[in-house]
């Protein structure tokens, strides 16, 4: 019997609440009117605000994450992590740039939530499916969102056919459907989409799913991504007012009929500019002062940006006032957010004729709030992004939270809210302590991230000198907490080598990251540098071609890859591992700590766990050190579990992936290191052999095991140093003399 397990309680499926996750797509946390500041570095006045008075109210009855960050600055990668609950350091495939990729056939927010007995939806946009940047469909893409947890599906799978805002009349970005092809399930229905403006079509879709689940399963409770593509690329903007009332009978809404699909396909495509943006005398008097000659431009964007924000608003009050007349709005957690900060592009499509297509410029609103960085910096502008939380009877109101957080924390938060535990994969925590007004309970999480991309920062004149012009180059950035109980901020850019050092910021005090106070702290370089080393990992897969992807999404490689892993210092140890252990099943393996017995678990240290018999129907974990017996570039380990159905495992070396038996497992194989195992474009034979570089000595290690319900079993873990002299270590059995504690 396969028990569904929370952190600390049993949740039966009337508590569980519904989850509503909007994602938009390059919103700044700037962009929030009440984040706008006061006053910049460069003196001068705030600027003008975009009105999102939804959004404000939605602050106003929950919660906002003031310091919550994306996985990464760029849209496919920061995706990726959301979905699948690991930050940028364990993303198997999607990295940097590479769009389009196929997300690993592993755990992800709706697979998670879909175990726990909810309804799943994705509407919008994807772009993590697999296939050519430019194509991918229910059956060529490998990630397609129903091989991914999702019941139903509809909106964008191609990244660049998710830079048009209407499908129909906008250049055609998919030769592989001959058009920017929008999915309803398995159906094209582009052709039918006349004048669909993408954040109406979208909202009245997900508003259309909404009704029919609860109108005809009332006890089953609903996750639904709405992945909305406003304010990213072109400034397309909508064809006519949003209607007025929202809800069940105002707002946008779904028709359904070719030709008239929702309520607003009517009027010019890319012909509204909301009223307050039309005319407006203090925007022409700013932009005088702040742009000179390009005012006019200036401004000209800016209607069209700031028209884009306000519409999202009015979607989210129009998907609030829905959830207040089907009255479930106190039982649905809604959080929004955006997928990295503001980009300054004019987008994939180019200005038809009476419809310009000018590039967007952060500056104006100062999109990026009090700090710098845009899009594809990892400097606070663009990593840290708006993120509200609406969930009355759940959370707390009217709050503000700094407690620093990241895209990977919502698997966690969602499985406990679910009553699940989290999956061991996940590298998030559960936010719900931070959410209900307690951030002295909530539990540090990881706020990692990685990524590489060339050129130099744009010189906007508002950014601090140490910015201007800065170079990218690879970019590596972790929060840590100081001795004093501050959060701070450690970045290195441009790098070249392992022992580049970081810097380091308060970013509470200091939001524009212009003294770096890294001399304040003796020997953090050295402690900054086992840190990062002792939260991610390097992967070896080798993708399959016929796939089909673009060529340039392989790899992620990084200056640190094969820097051998610094060992722990734990002092004087115990031989043997310590062991947990609870009678329970789980259809992952969970974080040992979130089982809601885990306190009540059986306790003992075992001096090879490799030599003991696992009860049928139990999670046990084994916990301590491992000593690795010499330096090596390439150490390789295997495990291999008893052929019982439902079991696996899972192993972490310090807070980083080592092996992988959990989602896609087959009891009774051997698996090792390497990322293959839930890769779809991975050539199996060609990966595994570039192993984990490790210094010597002592490394923390977790190894967890579920073991099927139907009998005992036990596991084996082996080794090799990889090549050494120029021959092959021989795979040996891991020594009990390699464990302590």
């Amino acid at each position: 019997m396969s028990f569904l397990l929370a952190a600390g309680q049993l949740v039966s499926a009337a508590e569980k609440p519904n989850i509503l996750l909007v994602l938009v797509d390059d919103m700044g946390w700037g962009d929030l009117n009440i984040n706008v500041p006061a006053t910049c570095a460069d003196g001068t006045v705030r600027p003008p605000e975009i009105s999102t008075p939804s959004l404000a109210q939605m602050a106003q009855q929950g919660v906002q994450l003031r310091r919550h960050y994306t996985a990464a600055p760029v849209c496919a990668p920061a995706r990726a992590s959301l979905f699948g609950g690991t930050h940028q350091g364990h993303s198997e495939v999607i990295r940097n740039n590479s769009f389009d990729a196929a997300l690993e056939n592993s755990h992800t927010l709706a697979s998670v939530l879909r175990e726990a007995g909810y309804a799943t939806a994705l509407i919008g946009k994807w772009g993590i499916g697999g296939g050519m940047e430019s194509g991918g469909t229910p059956t060529t893409a490998a990630a397609w969102p129903t091989r991914r947890g999702f019941d139903y599906f509809f909106g964008y799978n191609n990244h660049l056919a998710g830079h048009r805002h209407y499908a129909k009349e906008e250049s055609n970005a998919d030769p592989e459907t001959g058009m920017n092809a929008v999915w309803d399930g398995d159906k094209l229905i582009t052709p039918d989409l006349d004048t669909c403006y993408s954040t109406d079509l979208y909202t009245a879709r997900g508003k259309k799913w909404i009704t029919d689940h609860v109108q005809s399963q009332p006890d089953k409770p609903f996750f639904l991504a709405l992945t909305l593509i406003a304010p990213h690329a072109r400034l397309a903007i909508p064809s006519a007012p949003y209607p007025a009332g929202g809800g069940l009978k105002g707002g946008v809404q779904w028709l359904g009929q070719p030709g008239k699909m929702i309520n607003t396909a009517t009027g010019a495509w890319d012909s509204y500019i909301h009223p307050q943006y039309r005319d407006n005398a203090e925007w022409k008097e700013y932009a005088a002062k702040r742009f000179g000659g390009g005012a006019q431009g200036a401004i000209t964007s800016a209607q069209r940006h700031a028209t884009m924000i306000t519409r999202v608003d009015e979607a989210m009050g129009d998907l609030m006032q829905l959830l207040k007349d089907l009255n479930i709005d106190k039982n649905t957690f809604v959080v929004f957010t955006s997928d990295n900060g503001p980009h300054n592009e004019p987008g994939a499509v180019w200005g038809f004729k009476d419809h310009p297509a000018p590039a967007q410029n952060p500056a104006f609103f100062r999109s990026y709030g009090p700090m710098d960085g845009i899009k594809r910096d990892l400097w606070e502008g663009g990593l840290r992004v708006p993120c509200l939380v609406y969930a009355p009877g759940y959370i707390k109101q009217n709050y503000n939270s700094d407690f620093p957080s990241q895209f990977h924390d919502w698997m966690a938060t969602f499985a406990d809210l679910a009553g699940m535990p989290k999956p061991m994969r996940c590298d998030g925590v559960s936010l719900l302590p931070t959410l209900q007004g307690n951030d002295a309970a909530q539990k540090d999480g990881v706020v990692y991230s990685e990524y590489n991309f060339g050129g130099g920062m744009t010189q906007y004149q508002d950014y601090a000198e140490n910015k201007r012009g800065r170079a990218r180059g690879e970019q590596q950035a972790i929060v840590f907490r100081a001795e004093d109980g501050r959060y701070l901020k450690a970045i290195r850019t441009n790098i070249k080598s392992a022992n580049d050092d970081f810097e380091v910021y308060d970013v509470a005090a200091d939001s524009h990251e212009t003294t770096n106070i890294a001399d304040q702290f003796p020997g953090i370089q050295e402690k900054l540098k086992a840190a990062v080393l002792h939260t991610r990992r390097a992967y070896d897969y080798t993708r399959d071609p016929k796939a089909g992807r673009r060529n340039n999404s392989c790899g992620g490689f990084r200056h640190y890859d094969m820097t051998l892993v610094p060992a722990n210092d734990p002092g004087a140890t115990q031989p043997g591992l310590v062991m947990r252990r609870v009678s329970a099943t789980c259809p992952w393996v969970p974080e040992f700590d979130t089982l809601p017995s885990a306190a009540q678990a059986t306790t003992a240290t075992v001096a090879d766990p490799a030599a003991e018999q696992l009860p049928a129907g139990s999670i046990t974990e084994y916990k301590g050190y491992i000593n690795v017996p010499n330096d090596g570039n390439h150490w390789h380990f295997y495990l291999t579990l008893s052929e019982v159905p439902g079991t696996k495992a899972y192993i972490k070396l310090h807070n980083f992936q080592l092996v992988d038996a959990d989602f896609n497992y087959t009891p009774g194989s051997t698996v090792n290191e390497s990322a293959a195992i839930n890769t779809d474009e991975a050539i199996a034979e060609k990966t595994g052999k570039k192993g984990i570089p490790l210094k010597a000595g002592k490394h923390a290690i977790t190894i967890t095991v579920v073991q099927g319900p139907t009998a005992p079993g036990s596991f084996k873990l082996e080794w090799n140093r990889g090549p050494a002299g120029g021959r092959q270590t021989p795979v040996t059995a891991v020594p009990a003399a390699a464990y302590s504690h």
